[in-house]
């Protein structure tokens, strides 16, 4: 079926702030991509200090003007993306099937299985992702982006659970599903086979929506000191550097800020419209 002609593509090119979000992220994207290639100072992304041009305000030559030792903060900014972007994937790569299988066994398999995995899921849910990913990175030796990932990752993975074993709780009683019992169908086979289908509307679309929050997390344990650390380029680092001296430096702190504001508005736009596309709920 052609993509294009299709009801789906039909309803989600319908919604001009979902269009809107879809190109944000696309280009956002492409960006993180061709940084090296589309930034006027990519050497500022290392270990770079250019005292004559430091603080320099916004102008034709900086457009984001520079910080305190003379980086570009725009070069910043979009080498900052690539950060976001990989830690939003690399979290959700992990959560992801984490979730997904435990929601899955927990919502078929049922009884002790049930009980025991939607406990320990509720225990999880029942701390803020952001305070959880918080305790996990203060048992770890040293905060870098590589611990950001896990500890975001194991305060994720609940979220999937959950909805994913709402999900087959519904639909197990369903006529196909009783066919591949009685077929002899395995649990493997209809879990992955006969229900996971069936969950992808509402998988793809809770995913789209939390890569915004994921990053919106990261970039919340960057500010604190607990994220990828200088002098890689990230953006919530780069807020929380010019805090300290708003309102003077004020642009510091602003276009890092609104780097990121951008790239969540993008994939909630896009997960709202995948939502209403699928017209599901998450």
């Amino acid at each position: 079926m052609n993509i294009f002609k299709s009801k789906y593509y039909y309803k989600f090119s319908r919604n001009p702030l979902s269009v809107f979000g879809l190109v944000i992220v696309v280009l956002v994207v492409l960006l993180a991509i061709f940084a090296p290639y589309i930034t006027p100072f990519p050497e500022h992304v290392g270990p770079f200090t250019d005292f004559a041009n430091k603080s320099k305000p916004p102008d034709s030559t900086y457009i984001f003007g520079t910080d305190k030792i003379g980086r570009d903060i725009f070069t910043r900014c979009i080498f900052g993306y690539r950060i976001s972007l990989i830690l939003g994937v690399v979290v959700l790569t992990i959560a992801v099937p984490i979730g997904v299988t435990m929601g899955l066994c927990a919502g078929y398999v049922g009884r002790k299985t049930e009980l025991v995995l939607m406990r320990i899921t509720d225990v999880f849910l029942a701390i803020p992702a952001l305070v959880l990913a918080l305790s996990i990175i203060g048992l770890l030796d040293r905060p870098n982006l590589l611990y950001t990932m896990i500890a975001v990752s194991m305060a994720w993975w609940p979220w999937y659970t959950r909805l994913i074993y709402n999900i087959t709780r519904s639909i197990k009683t369903e006529g196909y599903i009783a066919a591949a019992e009685i077929m002899g169908a395995s649990k493997f086979h209809i879990m992955f086979r006969e229900i996971l289908p069936n969950c992808l509307p509402s998988l793809l679309t809770k995913i789209t929506l939390d890569l915004g929050f994921v990053i919106l997390v990261g970039s919340s344990l960057s500010f604190l000191g607990l994220g990828a650390q200088p002098p890689t380029p990230d953006l919530g680092t780069m807020v929380a550097k010019g805090a300290s001296m708003l309102p003077d430096t004020w642009w510091f702190s602003l276009f890092p800020g609104f780097a990121i504001l951008i790239v969540v508005l993008g994939f909630n736009l896009v997960g709202d419209g995948l939502k209403d596309m699928f017209d599901v709920d998450v």
